[in-house]
């Protein structure tokens, strides 16, 4: 792999014009496409094999007007007043009747006329019923739904909303995020490297990547329902790993250059070396995010494969286009920052120490450090992590509901005032899809045995047509409550003592039930997640380091840190310690962010397991000696991840500072799995275990000799270039 490498690094010099205009083809491409195409991401879901789905498809086939989405408007009078009396009530109506004339709606509750009023009279539930789902519904629809309310505001009534679609369900993406991350990346890679040219190139490629990455995502958003969150999650990976992995290949060829070689011959012979090591640990990512797809909930899968293509351009990107403009800035790669004059002599001091005496770096004595100390590093370590892992006993995932949003925001206005006036089940009512009914005794009968049931607060009749009837139950518990959570397993075990003799078939939905179906399906896919990934991840490794011992050592470092990640998100976003810091407001792990942290921490970590073992084992393979390797590789290595980990938490960190807290809470696990992962496990507890196991470590069955080598480490590329002695083929 290296030499096939080390010809698409020189040819991607010699044709650097040819390269640059090709992705700067690619990315015209997407972006008319994205254009052209229409698409939009949303979050119209489906989750096959579950009740709560069949029941919105049973629905849909019989009863249309209870399929599509949903608003909840909720009025309520101010200073005082009453939404009965005469000015609040005449407003709250005429409202009503513009809504009926919005396009998409299908039905309009007046809360006057459906009883929805609190007992004081303040405040009233109305609710939109749209002809499509969710997702289909126009922003032009939603915005005429705030101006048709317009007479209600202007009578002294607040309006709020919520629903599975409301005005400002969707906020603009912000920019915000990306940008900080970017400022923060060009400042540890000026750190890194004292040179704007050299700093700035990682940046430039990763930011057309993601450009590239979007558009793509776009495009395929005209013919394939992709989530919001998915657009995020591409945007945070292919920014990361693009910076990254160009930071790989860049850090590897400048200290060839400031040793003296070729720019020509040390692009290619960089992209031979560093490049196989982005490969495989791109391919770990690639293979962890795909595996999303095992789970079998359509938009986490297809949320995965937008990430892995992020991953994959990103990796592409660095072996091609970087190249390339290596070749467009020549020696100036090695030129540093001129002012101050004291600052520009430290910068050329410290890059060329970095790439004649390695050994003389902190890394180096950070590496003698942990193997002269391996033992209590170890136990500290490994101690700390745990420490850090106990809050994850106490996880409870769920979906955001409007309780988990900011003050600020519509919908958490909603859900405190529907809380207010008609108690906090209201905020997550259960739809009983009755299949088989025809009369209404039938449907009195159901709805006296619902009434029955511990955590009931109310049961009423929704409709009745095509030989369905509709109730809905309103749980005394919150929607994201273990209470409610037990009555709709409750329903569903009793589901033959409550049909009773009445010869219905009954399934319970909702957003609510839906909620519950879809973190229930997430826990039981976890163990099938785990085992796929990380088998297959497992194999990758094997392979490449051609020992058994590595990759387990790697996946044993991953559960601790992943681990103890999900503890600080469980202390930070669950329990509340982060309220005041980051404006969090404290509710459930979000169902989803276990199954995707375990993706795409497990990739990224094996990333920076290749990048630390790699090196060691490159001087293992050329010394046989096993605890100085790891400090000779600690040496070479140790800056480079500190500055690539440095700039991926960053990155990732940044995302915490936006108004979502699906994305807060995102942002967080993803910034301190990679800081736990690349500080404490690869750059502490990986060397201290290979000092500990010494050469042991690299043994492994004589049958391996027979397995092809992909010489990762890129020993033999450059022991053949070492012996034509001027580095060219």
């Amino acid at each position: 792999m290296s030499t096939f490498l080390f010809r698409i690094g020189r040819w991607s010099f010699r044709h650097r014009r040819i390269v640059l205009a090709l992705w700067l083809l690619i990315a015209v491409l997407t972006i008319g496409a994205a254009v052209t195409s229409g698409g939009k991401t949303n979050d119209n879901f489906t989750i096959p094999g579950t009740e709560s789905q069949r029941a919105t498809d049973l629905l849909a086939q019989r009863v249309p007007a209870l399929s599509g989405g949903q608003t909840q408007v909720v009025f309520a009078a101010e200073e005082n007043a009453r939404i009965t009396d005469t000015r609040q009530r005449d407003g709250i109506e005429q409202a009503v009747a513009n809504l009926r004339k919005v396009d998409q709606v299908a039905e309009v509750t007046d809360p006057f006329q459906g009883g929805a009023t609190s007992p004081d009279g303040t405040i009233g539930l109305g609710s939109v019923q749209y002809t499509v789902p969710p997702g289909s519904v126009n922003s032009s629809t939603l915005d005429d739904v705030k101006r048709a309310v317009q007479p209600a505001e202007a009578a002294g009534v607040h309006v709020a909303y919520s629903g599975s679609v409301f005005p400002g369900w969707t906020t603009a993406p912000s920019e915000g995020p990306e940008l900080v991350g970017v400022v923060v990346a060009l400042i540890i890679l000026l750190i890194t490297f004292g040179s704007l040219v050299a700093a700035g190139m990682p940046i430039v490629t990763a930011v057309l990547g993601v450009l590239i990455t979007i558009m793509a995502v776009t495009a395929f958003a005209a013919v394939v329902n992709v989530a919001t969150a998915s657009t995020t999650v591409a945007i945070m990976l292919g920014l990361s790993c693009g910076i990254d992995y160009g930071l790989f290949v860049l850090y590897r060829h400048r200290n060839h250059v400031l040793r003296g070689m070729d720019p020509e011959d040390s692009v290619a012979l960089s992209v031979g070396t560093a490049g196989s090591a982005v490969v495989f640990a791109a391919l770990t990512v690639i293979i962890a995010l795909c595996g999303l797809s095992v789970v079998g909930i359509p938009f986490l899968a297809v949320m995965g494969l937008a990430a892995a293509g992020a991953v994959l351009i990103a990796m592409l990107i660095a072996l091609t286009l970087l190249p390339a403009m290596l070749g467009f800035a020549g020696p100036r790669i090695v030129q540093f920052i001129s002012r101050p004059r004291r600052l520009h002599a430290h910068l050329e001091r410290t890059a060329h120490t970095a790439a004649t005496a390695p050994e003389e770096h902190r890394g180096a004595r950070w590496g003698a450090f942990v193997v002269r100390h391996r033992v209590p590093v170890l136990i500290l370590g490994v101690l700390l992590l745990a420490v850090m892992a106990l809050p994850a006993t106490h996880m409870r995932l769920g979906l955001p509901s409007g309780a988990s949003q900011p003050t600020s925001n519509t919908q958490r206005q909603a859900y405190d005032l529907i809380t207010e006036g008609f108690g906090v089940g209201a905020n997550g009512p259960l739809l009983i899809v009755a299949d088989g009914v025809t009369e209404q005794r039938r449907t009195d009968q159901l709805m006296a045995a619902l009434g029955k049931l511990p955590d009931v607060a109310a049961v009423q009749p929704l409709t009745m047509e095509g030989g369905v009837s509709v109730i809905q139950v309103t749980p005394q518990s919150g929607p994201n409550d273990p209470e409610t959570t037990s009555l709709v397993h409750r329903i569903r075990d009793d589901r033959a003592a409550i049909e009773g003799s009445t010869g219905a078939t009954i399934l319970v939905g909702g957003n609510t039930a839906s909620n519950i179906d879809v973190s229930a399906k997430l826990s039981s896919a976890l163990p099938v997640f785990l085992i796929v990934v990380v088998g297959l991840a497992l194999i990758l490794l094997t392979f490449a380091f051609r020992t058994f011992f590595v990759p387990l050592k790697s996946v044993l470092g991953f559960l601790l840190s992943i681990l103890a990640a999900f503890g600080a998100q469980v202390a930070l976003f669950q329990w509340g310690w982060g309220r005041h810091l980051f404006s969090i407001v404290p509710a459930e792990t979000v169902s989803f962010l276990p199954i995707i942290m375990l993706a795409i921490i497990f990739g990224l970590s094996s990333d920076y397991e290749v990048f630390v073992v790699s090196r060691i084992k490159e001087d293992y393979s050329r010394t046989g000696d096993a605890r100085g390797a790891v400090v000779r590789g600690m040496s070479h290595s140790a800056r480079v991840v500190t500055a690539a980990a440095l700039i991926m938490f960053c990155i990732f960190l940044a995302f915490m500072f936006t108004s979502d807290p699906t994305i807060k809470a995102i942002g967080f696990s993803f910034a301190i799995g990679v800081l736990l992962d690349a500080f404490v496990v690869r750059l502490t507890l990986v060397p201290a275990v290979m000092a500990l196991v010494g050469g042991r470590i690299w043994s492994h069955p004589r049958w391996f000799r027979h397995l092809p080598d992909p010489d990762i480490e890129g020993k033999r590329l450059e022991e053949a270039h070492r012996g034509s002695g001027d580095q060219r083929q």
